[in-house]
């Protein structure tokens, strides 16, 4: 699936959707320098990553993880050798990276282990080209979610800290519900124009969803 790309000038935005139960990846790009960032790597989706990048002449800096789960990282060791690439997640999230199913979740599919080249933090700034990248610390879903900020493009790439009308799962060994809530009203305080970009299906916006400024009390804190 193709999600209707976003250009800023310089800046290209594209999403794919594949894998067992269609997650999205992100390539993030700036047409100016070529530069690119990958944003997860679930199953099958080098094809039209290798397929856009070819596309547009760009060269991948980095992969980076909004988490850890199987279905964003099936094909994250496979990519990075192939483009010759650092890897990027948050600490808490890296022994599940190095040891597929260190969460605990049952693995359908065999995952390749891969080893993190280093770790993204709170409030850390990534530079590809003229695309600045902040980097949000959600837990909730996962100990170490992230969520990625395009402060000039007003979009967030929310990975699984916040679909379409929901979140994340919070029944995961790892999940833990209060650090849920206040990842949620943390983004929540974003500009109301902002466009998310979910790990799974369609797109939203922080308008759409102030719901989540409340989930404590709507579920039950």
């Amino acid at each position: 699936m193709f999600f209707q790309p976003v250009k800023r000038v310089d800046v290209l935005i594209q999403v794919f959707s594949t894998g067992p139960i269609q997650t999205n990846t992100v390539l993030l790009s700036c047409i100016k320098t070529h530069q690119a960032v990958i944003i997860d790597v679930p199953f099958e989706s080098a094809p039209p990553l290798l397929e856009a990048i070819k596309k547009h002449a760009l060269h991948p800096q980095m992969i980076i993880l909004t988490h850890s789960h199987w279905d964003h990282t099936g094909g994250a060791a496979e990519l990075k050798k192939q483009l010759n690439i650092p890897l990027y997640v948050h600490v808490e999230d890296a022994p599940n990276v190095e040891a597929p199913g260190f969460d605990g979740l049952p693995l359908f599919f065999p995952v390749q282990a891969v080893k993190p080249d280093g770790f993204l933090t709170e409030g850390q700034k990534i530079s590809i080209g003229s695309l600045q990248i902040e980097v949000f610390h959600t837990p909730g879903h996962t100990p170490g979610g992230l969520c990625f900020w395009l402060n000039q493009e007003k979009v967030l790439i929310s990975g699984d800290t916040l679909f379409r009308g929901t979140m994340g799962n919070l029944s995961f060994p790892t999940a833990c519900p209060l650090l849920m809530w206040a990842s949620l009203e943390k983004i929540g305080k974003l500009p109301l124009e902002t466009r998310v970009i979910p790990g799974h299906g369609e797109e939203t916006t922080i308008k759409d969803e102030q719901w989540i400024m409340y989930a404590k009390e709507k579920f039950g804190g």
